[in-house]
Order: C-alpha cells, then structure tokens, then sequence
C-alpha cells in the first residue's frame, strides 16, 4: 500500500497517544494494518503485546486476512485482532474470579435475557409500564454507563425508574447465580475487574499498544476499557470520524472522540481527508450536506479521481413507481455497461422498505441479496428447537437448558431457578445433572423441586429415545410430547402469527431433512453440529454471488459500490419521523452522509410523492437533506423519466435477445 504523507505520519507515529480523524474512504483500514506492520518491524514490538479491537466480526476478519498478507502467519497469527466484546471475553476467562465467575461460564443471547426477565416480571404479579424490551434497553443503557443496580436504586427519581432498578437487582443476582453474563457484561465486568491493582498492572503490561477502528460508536464502557488497559505506557491509535457516527440508539457517543483530549493532554491529532473512493462531486455534495452539523474536529474530503456525473433526484408517483424505475435503470444500466449486478446497491432508511424492491427486481428477473437482516436461527421458535437439541446432545450445555426450561411453560419461575442455579454452583455441576440430585430438595419448595425433577426426568427419556429414532421421527415426537405447535398458537396474539412461527418449526425440519439426504447415516449428535454450522454460514454477508445489494443505511457502514440508489429520501423517512428533535436530525443527517460517501461513480436519488403509511395513502415531501446538496451537482428528473426509462429498458431487454439469436445462428 502506498501511503500518503498523512497516512504515513499516523503509521510511524508512536511517542504518544493518537487520534487519526479518518474521512470516508480515505484508507483507514490500511493504516491500521500498516502501523501494526511497523510496530512489529520497525519497532520489535513482540506481535503479543498488539491489540487492535473493532465493532464486527467481519471488519475483524478483514483486518487478519490483510495482515496475514503483510506479515506472513508467523509473525500475524499472534496478534490479537478481535471485536470489544470479544477481547472482554478474553479477561473474563482468564480473570473473571475477581468478579465472581467461575469456569464454564455461560453467555446469554437477547432472546435469553428478555425469558429471564420475563420470568422475574411474571413473579411481582403487578401491573407494569415496561415492556421486556423497554426493561432489557434501559438495563443495557445502565450496564453501558457503568451504573451498579445499587447505583441505580439509589438514583430513581419516580415509580417507573424504581420498578426498573429492582428488575435490574434481581436480573443482576440471578447472572450470578446462573454463572452467566449477558452482552453488556462482556464489556462491563473487564472493567470491574480491572479496579484490581494487580489485574490492571497485569494486562497494560500485557496490552502494550491497542489500536482502535470505529472510535466515534464507543460507548461510555467501552471508553473505560480502553482508557484502563492504555494506562501508563500511552501505546493508543484511535481511528474515527464523528461525521459517521449512527449508533446513538445503541450507546455510541461521538463525543468520546473528543473526550480523548482530555484524558490524554499529549494526544497528537492526524486527518486523512484524501478520498479513494468517490468522484469529486460526490465528495462535495458530502461535504456540504455534513457542514450544517456542528463539529468538534472539522474535515474536508477530496479526491483526485475527476469531476463525474452529476447526481440524479428522481421524483416518483408512489413507492410502487419508485421500486419499478430503480429496477428498470439498474435492468437498463446492466445492459449497456455489461458489468455485474452486484456492482448495483439499493440503499434505504428502514426494513420494510425492502419489500416493493425485492418484488420490483424479481418481476424482471434481476438476482439481488439482502443485507443487515435477521438470520432464519435466529428466530424464537427455531432457536427453542435447536436449543432442545443442544441440551440433548449436551446435558452440561446450562444456557440451552435455560431457555428450554420454561418453554412451553411449565411453571418453573425465576426465583426456583436461581436457586437452582447457586446449589449447582455449589455442587460444581451443570443445572441440568443438579436438577436430578435428591439433595436439591433442601434448597426449594417440594412443589419446585417436583416440577424440577420432572423436567429433569423428561431429559432423560427423550435422550434415550433419541439414541434408538431416527432424528426426523424423533424430532416429530418430541414437538408433540412438548405440544410446541398448541403452545405457539395459545400464546400469540394472532392464529396467523401462531401460523408463521409454526412455519419456521416446519423449515427447521426440513433442513433436517436435507442434511439426512446428503447424511442417511447421521445422528442426532451430527444433525446439531450441522444445524450449528448453518447458524454461523446462514448471516454471512460475504457470500461471494453477482446480485444487486438491497441495503439499510446502517448496514452500509463501512462498504463502498460502483453505482447506489438512495430511495425514500422523504421528509419522515429520512430523516425518519421519531428524529426530529435537533440532535436527532444531527445523527439522520450523519446518516445521510453515509449513504452519499458509499457511492463510487455515479449516486442516484428517489423519492415517492405519495405514499401508504397504516393503511392510508399520505402526501410525502422530499428530504430537507436534498436541499442541502449543491444544486450545480444535481439533476432533477422530470415527470416523463418513468415512461422514458421504462421504453430503454424494454429496448435493452430487446437487443438482448436479438444479440442471444444472432449468436445462436452463427
């Protein structure tokens, strides 16, 4: 990689803290890698005393491959390169005594944690204003702001808060005794246990320079983690830019870019603000759009790549209209350039937009890929089956048992299973093998115990009935046994909703059908790992296949395309409806110049005139943010382009086949 001279300036810089203000496309990630590169060769720093940390698993991997290409594996593999929550699982393991862990630690998924407090909520037999979703945020916003359940009792200013802070208490006691974490906790108990003098001096003698990616989504927990294990020794590069900051909803705050002044009175300041990504008029567009934010750190992007295309607005009747046009010019546009369709991305606001697109491209029988969705296993009903099978194959697997416990109810609350939980720990076991001692009995009510026991003894059965059935036969009788289809139907608030979760159950089984085709011969023990390799492949969004991106604009983060189609770009759209409050427009506004920065070459604008929304057909405007580009590098389009566009795609269509005959005759 050849450097510039700012990229170069960050890459060698290492006498102090630093923070390199990184503009969209201007190479950050190689930077990264390149300074890693030169702490090792330039600097002999052992590869075991790097740390570099980023927000997902993917931009994670991307990091290793490109240094495995710098460094050989020899001197790469052993750096650590890995997400936050992942290197806060690392001291968990190692040290996780000093905040009351013990091995075989438990992590609990979202879903997990909304059965456990829903269980907790179902004991107080109260009416109450949360729901588990609001109770499960404002615990997580807590946990991010390093706010105890002590703190948090102690700070509730009405009814509401106390309620919240006592779930808090009681969810935090009942971790404990499960011997698990949850998501937060991954990141809030590395800094508990770095409070311990002799921990702390431990890992920053161990984390002699920690590099940064996405500095401006830290939380406020994560800004402690960083700042603990920096230290004395001062070893930081932190990359951000606060111009893409969009994860206020989940905790990020910008602002931390800033706070690193503070705290490190001798941090250097380096931009990268050259731009190898877009044409010049998409940077100034971007430029101009972001400027009516305040700013901390002021940046300029720019680029040496030309002028190109002026960016086209493209007014349409209706969402219909505007589905039909991108995928007539995408159709159109393919022809003519004769390059991939994943050349071609689809950038929206919210999910639901995706549904006229998805029908718009499959009518002219164009391939496209959806990206930031839901994965099928994780889905409640799928995740309930799987964890059945999990807890089968593994009786110590206590975060399967945890949730399988309860589902379909069988009356075993919260309280039962903390302590459930503490007499396991007690014994050293799983909860599943505590669940058959007769001694638990001494620790619960003989009700409990009963309904314990009888789970417990169910396990059993169904366990020996699944080492002498086939897994499809067994799999049958085992959702009859627990009557799931009754349970699902009895508990939503709709037969149809009931019916679509039930329809997951049915395509759960058929994969277990299509692994037994290519597997007559596989267990039940073999179905599970297959099911659990599918888990991890089925979210991969790397999946190399030529499709059009059908996109949110969260999801962009990170990615740059040959030719982008921003769509409902309206007024409640974007910015959406529940942000427009001044801050909140500030983050829509970030958001929009994520969407604008994604474009290589050509960036195209859309907006539906009308719109339904809840049933009614409504009036839309178009975004105050198109207001806000240029004017001399746009195009607006006039009425007759669905007309027009749609006659070019049929011609395009047309050649197309003459060309496929003339070859055909030759």
């Amino acid at each position: 990689m050849q450097l510039n001279p700012q990229q170069s300036a960050a890459v060698q810089h290492v006498d102090s803290p630093l923070l390199v203000l990184a503009g969209a496309g201007s190479g950050k990630t190689g930077v990264i890698t390149q300074k890693i590169a030169y702490l090792i060769r330039e600097r002999d720093m052992n590869p075991r005393n790097i740390f570099a940390v980023t927000f997902t698993n993917k931009a994670a991997n991307e990091m290793r491959t490109r240094l495995s290409r710098i460094l050989g594996r020899d001197l790469s593999k052993p750096l650590h390169v890995s997400t936050f929550h992942t290197l806060g699982l690392r001291l968990l393991r190692e040290d996780g005594a000093a905040v009351g862990l013990r091995a075989g630690m438990t992590i609990m998924d979202g879903t997990d944690c909304n059965v456990a407090i829903k269980q907790l909520r179902a004991e107080d037999n109260r009416t109450s204003l949360f729901n588990d979703d609001q109770l499960r945020w404002t615990i997580s916003a807590w946990k991010n702001d390093q706010i105890t359940p002590a703190q948090a009792l102690s700070i509730a200013e009405d009814d509401l808060q106390l309620e919240a802070a006592e779930i808090y208490r009681r969810y935090d006691r009942l971790l404990r005794a499960y011997n698990a974490v949850d998501f937060d906790d991954l990141l809030l108990l590395p800094t508990q246990l770095l409070q311990e003098p002799v921990l702390l001096e431990k890992w920053q003698n161990r984390v002699r320079h920690l590099l940064v990616d996405e500095y401006q989504d830290t939380n406020g927990v994560q800004y402690e983690l960083v700042k603990q294990l920096v230290g004395q020794f001062g070893g930081l590069t932190a990359v951000g830019d606060d111009d893409q900051s969009v994860y206020s909803w989940r905790g990020a705050k910008p602002e931390n870019l800033g706070r690193l002044q503070t705290d490190f009175p001798n941090l250097r300041l380096i931009k990268l603000e050259q731009n190898y990504r877009s044409t010049l008029r998409i940077l100034r567009s971007a430029n101009k759009l972001i400027s009516n934010n305040p700013h901390l750190f002021v940046k300029k992007l720019w680029s040496d790549l030309g002028l190109g295309v002026k960016m086209r607005v493209m007014p349409c009747r209706s969402a219909d209209d505007e589905a039909d046009w991108v995928s007539s010019e995408i159709h159109a546009h393919h022809f003519n350039q004769r390059g991939g369709w994943a050349q071609y991305t689809v950038l929206y606001r919210s999910n639901f937009q995706a549904r006229t697109f998805e029908r718009a491209l499959r009518e002219k029988s164009i391939p496209y890929k959806i990206s930031g969705g839901s994965s099928f296993f994780d889905k409640p009903e799928v995740k309930d089956v799987i964890s059945y099978l999990r807890l089968l194959v593994n009786p110590t697997d206590d975060t399967a048992y945890l949730r399988v416990v309860n589902t379909p109810r069988r009356e075993i609350g919260a309280s039962t299973l903390e302590k459930l939980g503490n007499y396991a720990s007690h014994r050293n076991c799983s909860m599943l093998q505590a669940s058959g001692e007769l001694g638990l009995a001494e620790a619960m009510q003989a009700r409990s115990f009963a309904k314990v026991q009888k789970f417990h003894q169910w396990v059993q059965e169904t366990t020996e009935l699944a080492g002498r059935s086939k897994p499809t036969t067994f799999l049958a009788q085992m959702l009859e046994d627990i009557q799931y289809q009754a349970w699902l139907y009895e508990t939503e608030d709709t037969p149809k909703a009931a019916e679509k979760r039930w329809a997951n159950v049915v395509e759960l089984l058929n994969w277990v059908n299509r692994i037994l085709e290519r597997e007559p011969d596989a267990d039940i023990d073999r179905v599970v790992s297959r099911l659990t390799l599918m888990d991890i492949l089925d979210g991969d969004e790397d999946a190399e296949y030529d499709a059009v991106n059908l996109m949110t604009l969260h999801a962009s983060k990170g990615l740059e395309f040959p030719y982008v189609f921003m769509v409902g770009t309206e007024e409640e759209l974007l910015p959406h409806r529940n942000s427009l409050s001044d801050e909140a427009i500030e983050e829509e506004r970030r958001l929009a110049y994520v969407g604008v920065t994604r474009a290589q070459r050509e960036l195209t604008f859309t907006y539906a005139k009308y719109r339904k929304r809840q049933g009614e057909k409504m009036h839309c405007e178009y975004s105050r943010f198109l207001s806000e580009l240029p004017e001399e590098d746009l195009e607006w389009l006039g009425e007759k382009a669905n007309a027009e566009t749609n006659e070019k795609s049929g011609r395009a269509a047309l050649a197309g086949l003459r060309a496929m005959l003339s070859g055909d005759d030759q």
